[in-house]
Order: structure tokens, then C-alpha cells, then sequence
């Protein structure tokens, strides 16, 4: 009797081999900075530049320093980078509330004002860095790194000046009547030079009129300045000519 060889025959089923995934990648997130400035287009411009970075990322914008203090505790970012003059606010004290609320958060000044003038200033308040807008805009970049190293950014000029005051022994040296007046005082004169009224002041820095006059007053001690219109003429210099410096 013959046996099919057919039926013999096993019959081999091939299994599909599953692909190997590959181990995932453990990427580093983004650096979250915010951005806080009045002027949209700057807003626009510098975050493109830092969303171009493949580990920095524009968490949040604001133009004013209570909703830029509200977003630090929502969006919990890295950096901060923030201008001097903002809308109805002031850079320079949204640094000091940050610093006072949000010790471990790294702040650092973006502004078109005088780092002479203003960079000391922001040091104090608890900013790590301070850089001119005309610098170029990589040195931006180069900034921010920086300081989230927790090292001091500031122009060699200006880091120059410094350590020159340093070594002399004899501190700050006053090279302006202006450099006399305090945070506050100097946020005054300035707003006097921009054409706003003791009420308009009071109102921008939610401060009594009394306090303002009080300011007026300093001012022009310290300044030498004989009356009112002496204070606004020279504030509206000093405004003008840093506008254009």
C-alpha cells in the first residue's frame, strides 16, 4: 500500500517577527522663559528668536508686572526676562516682588534705558543680568544661558566700571546728579519727563498724590532744582535725550 508522500509532509507555519521598538528617548525639556515687555513687536521679534532654539521654548508674554507676577506662579518658568518700563508698572519692582516671592527664579533686564543708570539698580533688586536692546541679539541668547548658570550678565563696559570701583576702594562713584535718586524717585522723575500729572503718577504707581508730592520734592533737593518747572523741564530733557542716546 502506498503512503501519499503528500501527506507526510509538515507543513511549516511562519510566524512574523515583531520589530524591536526602539528604547525611548529621555529628552531634556525645553527651557521655559518668560517674556515680559510692552512692545509686541520686541515680544514678537525675541520670541521667535528663542522658540528657534531646540531647547528654549516663550512659556508666556506680559506687558505689565502684575500679570507677569500671576504667570510665574501658573506656568512655573526657568527665566524670566523683563524690561524696565512696562505698562502702568515698573521693571525694576516687578524684579524685587519676583526675588521676594520666587527666591529660586532667575530674573534678567532687557531694556532700551542706560545700564549706567540702570544696571546697578537691577542687581540690587535681585536680577542676575542686565542687557541693552542695541546689543546684538544673539547676545541675548548668550545672556540667558548665563544666567540660568546663575552667573552675572553685563556688558564688558559696564563689568568694567565696576571692577573698577572695586579695586579704587571708593564704592560707587556718582557720575550724574540722577544716579543719587532712589528706585522709586527715579520711577517718579521719569514718569514727570513723560508728561504725566501728580494724579496720573499717583494712579500708574497706586501711590496717595501726598506721596508723589513728597517724591517732587526729594527730586528737586537732590537735583537742585529751584521749583516745578525746573523739575519737568529737566526731567523732560533727561527723558528725550535718553530716548534718543
Amino acid at each position: 500500500m502506498k503512503t501519499d508522500s503528500k501527506q507526510n509532509k509538515l507543513k511549516v507555519v511562519e510566524t512574523p517577527v515583531k520589530p524591536v521598538d526602539d528604547p525611548p528617548v529621555n529628552r531634556k525639556p525645553k527651557i521655559k522663559v518668560l517674556l515680559v515687555d510692552d512692545h509686541p513687536i520686541l515680544r514678537a521679534g525675541l520670541g521667535r528668536l528663542i522658540n528657534q532654539e531646540a531647547d528654549m521654548m516663550i512659556c508666556g508674554e506680559a506687558e505689565d508686572g502684575p500679570t507677569a507676577f500671576d504667570l510665574v506662579g501658573t506656568l512655573n518658568p526657568d527665566i524670566a526676562v523683563i524690561d524696565i518700563s512696562l505698562k502702568g508698572s515698573n521693571g525694576i519692582e516687578l524684579v524685587k516682588n519676583l526675588k521676594a516671592r520666587y527666591p529660586e527664579l532667575p530674573t534678567m533686564v532687557l531694556s532700551m534705558h542706560d545700564e549706567s543708570l540702570y544696571a546697578e539698580r537691577a542687581l540690587r533688586a535681585g536680577s542676575l543680568g542686565y542687557i541693552m536692546k542695541e546689543e546684538a541679539i544673539g547676545q541675548v541668547l548668550v545672556a540667558i544661558r548665563k544666567v540660568l548658570q546663575g552667573e552675572i550678565f553685563l556688558s564688558e563696559k559696564m563689568k568694567g566700571k565696576m571692577l573698577q570701583q572695586m579695586a579704587s576702594g571708593r564704592g560707587k562713584v556718582v557720575s550724574s546728579p540722577i544716579e543719587q535718586l532712589t528706585d522709586r524717585e527715579l520711577e517718579v522723575f521719569r514718569l514727570i519727563g513723560e508728561g504725566c500729572s501728580t494724579r496720573q503718577i499717583a494712579g500708574q504707581l497706586h501711590l496717595s498724590v501726598r506721596t508723589v508730592e513728597a517724591y517732587r520734592e526729594y527730586i528737586k533737593s537732590k537735583l537742585s532744582l529751584k521749583n516745578a518747572t525746573e523739575l519737568v523741564q529737566h526731567a523732560f530733557h533727561w527723558v528725550h535725550h535718553e530716548a534718543a542716546a
